[in-house]
This record gives structure tokens, sequence and C-alpha cells, in this order.
């Protein structure tokens, strides 16, 4: 197999595309470098199984921790399931590749991302996605691409494109772009409160490096000349799709225009199904084996119809206007020994978000490929079954709740103020009572008055909402049913000021700027409006604590002053947690974070770690206990660890004969201290 090379400069770094070379035996293959970050792309297709009804591709992203030059940790020593990162990263790549394969398509495709190399400075998510959208066009597969994607970031008021991984904490916008040359096909990040017009300013700059890297792509599959699937949709019976569908929708016209709720609605379609399936069932054995094509255009009669009604007559399924919110309601603080809590209902949606605070020993230690770090606020997504009405098995979190937690914690953690100013680790967990759309928008929602409520200091409330598109006609607030027959699913969060998250899948192959800016400024008035629900009831944090909080106090020390916190072996810092039944972190620049179960209990601690670290200093009076006594006066502890002398001079106004007149081992007694000599003894004094 001959080795094709192309490659361009993408913000003064190489961007690099081999082929030929490894993983020949795939499908379609590709190595793609930028700077010393190094990924392997992949993409496999294999016939569809028999009796297939949906299109089952996969998309596998994988970080090799000897890319960093590191060993797994663990007792295996090997890397195991996916981290967050690699199944966030594996949903990225999915959302704007699955898009752009033939509707009716049901080959099995896997599209495999190895991470080879990484340089410490360059995010692999990037060059994945373009490598998983040039091995595609190498394969067979009947993929419509190629496609490609940047990260866009803004420092100092100007955007950059694939900002490092130092730029990005630099950054007041976190954005990845992916699309066509034509359109935007796929958005995902954050902002620090960006408005509508930075949004789109963002995503047109994004858009000429896509180009760019799409023409690289095009020399590639030009050179390799693949041998393509010459796909063919199945041919359908438009005779009998005409037949059912006249059947069909006088009943469903009559259902939708019911405005019922979704529980409903779902059994008045399905007595539809069953009527016509039966009916056909009753005419003869010949038309047994057209059942199911049969039933499938009872159900695309069910979506042309919800799309024509919105499209001719603005009329929604619930009833609703495109631009109308469903109906608020929430409250917060409903259970007693959590540390916040809140319920957010929008009609048949519904999250219930509890806080809970604590100590910087409760940090996630995150290692990635960039580097190890500690998070220090978490947003943990659930959808159990019942909330939609089913019963299967609760598991562990899937990918899509990994996504949705992921996106709600990016809109919320803007908002939040500093480590340094409130050292608790926080996590807020959603789970979902019930569900008929946006569930991650109400989770953001739910979870921003739970922090408020728990007193996490917030700078302002944090609000999303879920917009749809169906034939051009933007939907506000989508439910379920609107997004199984849409062509986008855009979410939207922020405060009154500004975009915070955003997140855009669609169906169709592309999104021009003037319907993104319709669908912007749409959303923000849905978000605002929803704010405004919010604050009716709760404005602004609380000013205390839950009880069952723990409570927290930070402390600055001298770096060469830890050693004397800690102790030989840990002596002095275990004895104060074991002697107060607290919690001590000390940090490598001398931050000491003390936690308790009590006010008492914490200022006891944080008085016994500044005796540990504080230096005697001349002229201050102390409190200490005397330690030993000596014919020539007494030694009393200041502070731990910290002895002086009393000489029996200084022990009283007059002559003391002997020191035990005045003092006993065990006294306490206050005393001020004269001197620190050139030999650093310490002298106190009782009469001074």
């Amino acid at each position: 197999m001959t080795k094709f090379t192309e490659s361009i400069d993408v913000n003064g770094r190489k961007l690099k595309i081999e082929t030929g070379e490894l993983a020949r035996q795939a499908g379609g293959s590709a190595l793609i470098s930028y700077g010393d970050t190094v990924v392997l792309a992949t993409c496999c297709v294999e016939e569809a199984r028999e009796g297939q009804d949906f299109f089952p591709l996969m998309v596998d992203y994988r970080e090799r921790t000897y890319a960093a030059g590191r060993i797994p940790g663990g007792f295996f020593k090997r890397e195991g399931r996916p981290q967050d990162k690699e199944t966030i990263s594996a949903r990225l790549i999915d959302r704007p590749i699955r898009p752009l394969f033939p509707e009716g398509y049901m080959d099995e495709v896997q599209i495999a991302l190895t991470i080879l190399s990484s340089d410490g400075k360059n995010d692999a998510d990037i060059p994945a996605l373009i490598g998983a959208s040039i091995a595609t066009s190498l394969s067979p597969a009947p993929f419509m691409g190629p496609i490609a994607a940047v990260r866009v970031g803004k420092i100092d008021g100007e955007f950059i494109i694939n900002p490092t991984f130092e730029e990005i904490e630099k950054s007041s916008m976190d954005l990845v772009v992916a699309g066509t040359e034509e359109a935007v096909t796929m958005l995902e990040g954050q902002a620090e409160e960006a408005s509508e017009e930075e949004i789109l300013d963002a995503i047109s700059f994004a858009q000429t490096e896509i180009v760019k890297i799409i023409e690289l792509q095009k020399k590639i599959i030009e050179q390799v000349s693949p041998e393509k699937i010459d796909y063919v949709a199945p041919e359908k019976d438009l005779s009998l799709f005409e037949q059912v569908k006249d059947e069909a929708s006088p009943r469903i016209t009559e259902v939708y225009r019911a405005a019922l709720k979704k529980h409903e609605r779902y059994m008045a379609l399905k007595e539809i199904r069953d009527d016509i399936l039966k009916s056909y069932e009753e005419k003869g054995e010949e038309w047994l084996e057209k059942l199911p094509e049969i039933k499938d255009a009872v159900e695309e009669t069910e979506r042309l119809i919800l799309r024509k009604l919105i499209r001719e007559e603005q009329l929604r399924v619930d009833g609703r206007k495109p631009d109308q919110l469903r109906k608020i309601t929430c409250s917060v603080g409903l259970l007693p020994r959590t540390h916040g809590s809140a319920v957010f209902t929008k009609e048949e949606t519904q999250s219930l978000a509890v806080t809970t605070l604590g100590t910087g020993s409760d940090q996630q230690i995150m290692e990635e490929l960039g580097g190890e770090y500690k998070k220090n606020f978490m947003l943990h997504y659930n959808f159990p079954p019942y909330s939609v009405g089913e019963a299967r098995p609760i598991r562990g979190p899937g990918r899509r709740e990994i996504g949705h937690g992921l996106l709600a914690e990016k809109a919320i953690y803007p908002m939040l103020a500093s480590k340094e100013d409130f050292p608790y680790t926080i996590r807020v967990v959603s789970d979902i009572l019930e569900s008929n759309g946006s569930s991650s928008m109400a989770s953001i929602c739910a979870g921003s008055m739970a922090l408020m409520d728990a007193g996490v200091p917030l700078k302002s409330m944090v609000a999303g909402v879920g917009m749809g598109i169906i034939d051009n006609v933007i939907l506000t607030d989508m439910i379920g049913d609107e997004d199984h027959s849409g062509d986008m699913d855009f979410k939207v969060a922020g405060t009154k000021d500004g975009i915070t998250a955003i997140q855009m899948d669609i169906k169709i192959s592309g999104i021009s700027r003037e319907v993104l800016e319709r669908a912007l400024a749409q959303a923000k008035t849905a978000r605002l409006g929803t704010i405004a629900e919010l604050e009716k009831v709760i404005s602004e944090s609380r000013k205390e604590f839950s009880p069952y909080a723990p409570q927290l106090a930070t402390l600055k020390i001298k770096q060469d002053k830890i050693g004397a916190l800690i102790g030989p072996g840990g002596k002095n810092i275990k004895k104060i947690q074991e002697d107060l039944n607290v919690n001590i972190d000390v940090e490598d620049d001398g931050t000491v974070i003390i936690s308790a179960n009590s006010k008492v209990e914490l200022v006891s601690a944080e008085n016994m770690v500044r005796g540990f670290t504080d230096d005697v200093e001349p002229g201050k009076t102390y409190m200490g206990t005397v330690q030993k006594i000596m014919d020539f006066g007494a030694f009393v502890q200041v502070l731990p660890g910290k002895d002086g002398l009393v000489h029996i001079s200084e022990l009283a106004p007059y002559r003391v004969g002997k020191v035990t007149d005045i003092l006993q081992e065990g006294d306490t007694v206050k005393v001020k201290c004269l001197e620190i000599d050139d030999r650093g003894r310490i002298n106190l004094s009782r009469v001074a």
C-alpha cells in the first residue's frame, strides 16, 4: 500500500495526515499529528445483521497512558474502562459524524481513535475528530464527508484557534465547532457569559479553518481514491405507504390537535398503530410479511403530520406556540438532612438536585494525558428508567448520563466562586424523576437552586433551555416527540448577562448562520423567562450553611512551617485531628484547610495550627503551661513545641525564695516574651 502524506499549518502548529503505513487491514486508517500529539484513526464496516432496524455506529476514543510517558495506576497496570474524558470525546466525535450517513443505512460501522502520543499542550480530541472524518472517508462506508473541527478560545478579546491547555486556562471561551465546507454540524462548549453575537462570531472564525482542514483531507482522499459501498436505500412500496398514510392521517391529526399529555398521547398513537396492523393481519396471510413496513409507514406518518402542523399552523403537539415555554414550578429545601436541595418541574420534565459540601480530601483526582489535576466541583446526572415509565435494570452511568452531567457542570462552573474564596468541594447530583425532553437543562436549573439553597456563593442564577428546529421553525423548550421528529437539538445555558454553555446536534447536513442567529435570540428570551421563574423561589445564596454541612476555615502559613505543623511522622497534625475530631488538608503553598463538625472544634483547631506554626514574638503576651520547675526558674510552653524560661527574678515583683512558692508543674500562667536571644532562647516574665 502506498503511503500518502499531506499537511498544513493551523495556528502555528503543523497538522499532518498520513495514510498507507499503519493499520492497513482496517477499512480506512490514518495517522493524524498536531504538534507532538498523534492519533491513529481507523474505520471498519461490516454488513448489517438480518432484521436490524437501526444504524449501529460505534465511536471509541481511547487514550494510551504511554502517550504521555506514564504507566497506569492501580493493581493491573493497564488501561481499563473508559475515563469520563474518553467517553465525552467519543460523544463529541460521534455527534457530527452520525448525520452524514445515508438515511436507512444499517451496516455496522466502528470508528476507533487511539491516542498514541500526547505533547501535554494540545488536546487530542480535535485531531481525533479530524481523524474520524478522514478514516471514514477512506473506508468503504457511504460517508457524506469529509468534515472538520477546531476549538475556539478568546484571550484578551481576540479569538484563537486550537488554544493549548495553558491558553484555555486564560480563555473566556472554550468552543468546539465542527462542520462541512458549507455549514456547521455540531457545537459544544462553555464561556464566561458570552453574548449571542460573540458565539456567532466564534463560529464564523472557526469556519475559515474548517474549510482549510477539509481541503487537506480531500487531497488525501483524491490520492487514495477509496472504493466505496454503492449504497442504495431499500425501495419502499409507495402505494402501500400512501394507503396506510390515508388511513392513519385523520386519527393521528386528531390526537395531535388534542394537546394530550405525553402518556395519553403515546397510548392514543399506540391504539392507532395496533388497529391498523390488526386490520392488515385480518386481510390474509399474504399481508403478514408486510406488517413491519406497515408499522414503519404509520410511524413515518406520525412524524410527517407533527412537522406539517408546526410548519403550516405553528401548532405543537402539546398545544404551545413555537416560542412558548412550558409551565415551570420549583421549590427548595425539601430534604431536611442534605446541605441543599431543589426540585425543578417543567410540566412532564422534573429534576431533583441535591448539593453536598465536602473538604479538600473529597476532591476528585483526574488523571488525563494533559496532566493530573483536582476537581472541586462535580455535577452528576442520573436518568433512572422510572423517569419515562419503564421497567429495566438500573446500572451505572452510560455515555448519555456522563455527557449530560458534564454539560450541566460546564454551565454552572463559571458562576462559582474561586477555590481560594470558597474552599469547599461541591457535588451536585441531579436525579431525573420525570422526562419529556430537556432533562439536562432541567438539571442546570435545579442545580443552580440547590447550590443557592446550600449557601454556595453563586455570582448569578444559571438556567438552560432546549431549542429545536422543524422546517425552519424554531421551537422553544422542545419536548421528546419534537426532538425525535426534528432537525436540530440545540441546548443553551447561561445567566441574565450571557451564555455559559452551549451544545448543538443536527440531523440534517448543516445549519446556516441565519438560523443559528434566530435560534440564539429565541433561546435568550426563553432563558431570561426561566431565570425569572427560578428567582421567584430563591434569588440569592443563603447566608448560612445547613447545620449538617462541614465547617471550614482557611489559614495561610509559611511554607517552611509546613513541617512543624505536620510533625515527625505526622505526630502534630494527627494529634489535632484526633483530639478535636477535625480534618486538616495542607497544600504545598502553605494553605491549610480545616474542616470540623462544629464552630467550637473549628476555632480550637485553628488555634492549635497557629500554635505549631506561629513564631514567638518579643513583647507579646501568652497563656502558657508550666512544663518543668528548676531552682533558677520555670520552663513554660507558650506555643506547641516552643518553651521559654521565666527566671526566678521574673516570677514576682518581690524577691522569691523558691520557684515552687509561686508555680507548680502543669499550672497555666500568663507570661510576656521579653526577648529571644541570639541562641534562639526565649526569655519570659510574669511581671513585665
